[in-house]
């Protein structure tokens, strides 16, 4: 067997795509995962890529918006070279506007947005009749429209790089030795056994509740409403979620949160009235005590790596996260801000 510069453990979203950049840079790799790829929260439904607000920036903020600019030359590359979509498009995102305080304040992230986004993505607060039919029922009568959110399909998006990676001769495996550099991508476990190491809490789990209709809205934005993401994809099914529970019993169970969260978004959006509920979903995703992806040396194995704590923003961040993680694997270069190294959250 031919020997490997790089073991990626775990094959979630920031495992594979950090398995694909290494891959791309001409490093041999291995990913090993004894759920196979995408079995925890990488493997949800909803992909609702969206940025922060544009104010109060930090580097959080403006490393979660270069990772959405970079990531349609990142997934073009991967459906290229695997043949498998990710149903990723940037469409944008459409949210209603409750009253004058909040029509103010999108009014005002407009002017902030041109700065912060570069020219790159615009911010706007638009009219509903603009919109079209397509558009949530907004009390002020306006809602905000950027054009820097995007969607994809979690499951699609992981299968696309198990695809594209073996064409680059990347096996996932569930069983086999480390070798070469070893980078930890292991989600909850991985932040329960810190967790266990340092007698704190370092990182946890919080529930997602999340719902799939069959209903084809075509190739339109994303809604934002009643605090519900409502994505559609590329395949005709819709996606609505999720919920955000610290306090679980099982965490695979759905209940009547989620039937909230659909009253909620067929509320805000009556056409979704009697669509037909295809898949009921719920998964644990990992959440480190800074709020920011864990990126770096690993805190427990000298000489190894973590990537870790994607939360909800994990599809959005992979690009970046993928780049940043094999510079310093592989060429020993540390771009990762200060707030997403181990140390933040021990």
């Amino acid at each position: 067997m031919a020997m490997v510069d790089v073991t990626v453990r775990g094959a979630g979203i920031f495992g594979l795509s950090i398995a694909w950049a290494c891959a791309r840079r001409g490093a041999k790799v291995q990913v090993i995962d004894p759920f196979g790829p995408g079995a925890g929260s990488s493997g949800g439904l909803v992909g609702a890529l969206a940025p922060h607000v544009p104010e109060n920036w930090n580097a959080k903020k403006a490393f979660q918006f270069e990772s959405l600019i970079m990531a349609e030359p990142f997934w073009k590359q991967v459906e290229a070279t695997g043949g498998v979509s990710a149903g990723y498009a940037r469409l944008g995102r459409l949210q209603p506007i409750a009253d004058s305080r909040t029509l103010d304040l999108a009014h005002a992230r407009t002017v902030t947005a041109a700065e912060l986004w570069q020219g790159r993505a615009e911010w706007r607060v638009v009219a509903m009749d603009e919109v079209g039919s397509w558009c949530p029922p907004s009390p002020t009568g306006f809602v905000i429209h950027d054009t820097l959110s995007a969607r994809m399909h979690p499951r699609r998006a992981c299968s696309a790089l198990v695809s594209a990676l073996a064409v680059m001769g990347v096996e996932v495996k569930t069983d086999a030795a480390n070798q070469g550099h070893i980078i930890h991508a292991t989600g909850l476990s991985g932040l329960l056994e810190l967790n266990d190491a340092f007698g704190k809490t370092v990182g946890n789990g919080v529930k997602g509740q999340a719902a799939l209709l069959r209903f084809d809205a075509g190739d339109v934005s994303q809604l934002f409403a009643d605090a519900v993401h409502i994505v559609p994809h590329a395949d005709g099914t819709l996606a609505i979620g999720s919920t955000s529970e610290r306090d679980y019993d099982n965490p695979t169970s759905t209940d009547a949160a989620l039937d909230d969260v659909l009253d909620r978004a067929t509320r805000a959006v009556p056409v979704l009235h009697g669509a037909e509920v295809i898949e009921r979903w719920a998964g644990i995703r990992p959440r480190s005590k800074s709020r920011a992806p864990m990126l770096g040396a690993h805190p427990l194995y000298a000489g190894e790596f973590i990537a870790n704590g994607g939360f909800k923003i994990g599809f959005g961040m992979a690009p970046k996260v993928a780049e940043v993680m094999a510079e310093l694997v592989l060429e020993g270069r540390d771009e990762i801000p200060a707030d997403f190294q181990p140390e933040a959250s021990l």
